[in-house]
């Protein structure tokens, strides 16, 4: 059964809130195709957007870094953030300059990040790189006790979140339809190219069947 997240006053959309949407398996099937998300804050004297790789389990959205990360020293402080991701799907190009844009899908998370449990610290590390290439993990070797306790993963709630997107092609007023000049959208669609294995290391394959799906939703 769909489920739709409750719109708060800093998820409505207040312009083209046609635009917006709530659903929530819409919304973590954008977070599940980012590796990178920009987390921003304000420490009380500055603001700041910085970006970090991202991984989605079930309804929370994880980061992790070294205990020593100041943006992970800041987030323990219990501040309010918003994280945002975004994919850009093309290029619309109109008959105005005015009414150019962009074909996208992005997601705004507000919420308050919290620390994991140290004994599940394995576990998430596990899924963050499985996020990045399903299959890896059984292949390398497990953090140890010393890299476990050196890293600090953290996690925010996906209940207070917007998804707000464009597509389609461009909308030429009425007046602009007959301009002699190529009109329509110019696709983007990323691509991994060809690995790149480091020089001292032979013998060992990428399987090919690990390596994440770069589809755009």
């Amino acid at each position: 059964m769909p489920h739709t997240l409750p719109m708060t006053h800093r998820t409505r959309v207040a312009r083209l809130s046609q635009r917006a949407s709530y659903d929530q398996a819409t919304i973590f099937a954008i977070l599940d195709q980012a590796l990178f998300a920009t987390i921003a804050f304000s420490d009380g004297v500055d603001v700041h957007a910085i970006p970090t790789a991202i991984w989605r389990e079930g309804s929370h959205l994880y980061i992790h870094g070294s205990n020593g990360s100041r943006l992970l020293k800041m987030l323990q402080k219990g501040m309010q953030v918003c994280v945002s991701v975004t994919h850009i799907h093309g290029l619309v190009l109109a008959r105005s300059a005015f009414h150019h844009s962009i074909n996208y899908a992005s997601v705004c998370i507000y919420g308050v990040f919290e620390t994991v449990a140290e004994s599940t610290k394995n576990q998430h590390m596990q899924r963050f790189v499985e996020h990045w290439m399903p299959g890896r993990w059984q292949h390398l070797r497990q953090p140890d006790k010393s890299e476990l306790a050196a890293t600090t993963i953290m996690r925010i709630v996906i209940k207070e979140a917007v998804l707000k997107s464009r597509q389609g092609p461009p909308k030429d007023d009425a007046d602009d339809m007959v301009y002699p000049v190529w009109a329509g959208v110019v696709p983007l669609q990323p691509q991994w190219q060809t690995p790149q294995q480091v020089v001292e290391q032979e013998g060992h394959n990428l399987p090919g069947l690990s390596v994440r799906d770069l589809s755009i939703i």
